[in-house]
């Protein structure tokens, strides 16, 4: 995916986080929040961008699989792995 593309997608799931913080799911995204990127930071790096959905991805689909949806829990340990990947990619680049 190109940059752009992420970014707009990084905003789609910012959407749905802000949806379920206003329903009362505001713990469930202190990961994310500590990253300390948004959607509208456009000077940050792709790969950035790539993390906080993968960590936000985990995060959402967490939420959504406490209720009725039955295949989020699955997504939610597949984003935290893509994160985990990413993260010790990215340190490994900046050695």
């Amino acid at each position: 995916m190109h940059k752009d593309e992420l970014i707009q997608l990084h905003t789609l799931m910012a959407q749905m986080k802000n949806y379920l913080e206003e329903k009362g799911f505001t713990n469930e995204f202190s990961a994310y929040n500590s990253l300390a990127i948004s959607p509208v930071h456009v000077h940050r790096s792709k790969a950035e961008h790539k993390l906080a959905i993968f960590v936000l991805g985990n995060s959402l689909a967490s939420v959504m699989s406490k209720d009725e949806f039955s295949g989020f829990g699955r997504t939610s340990e597949r984003m935290k792995e893509l994160a985990t990947r990413l993260q010790q990619r990215m340190l490994q680049q900046n050695l």
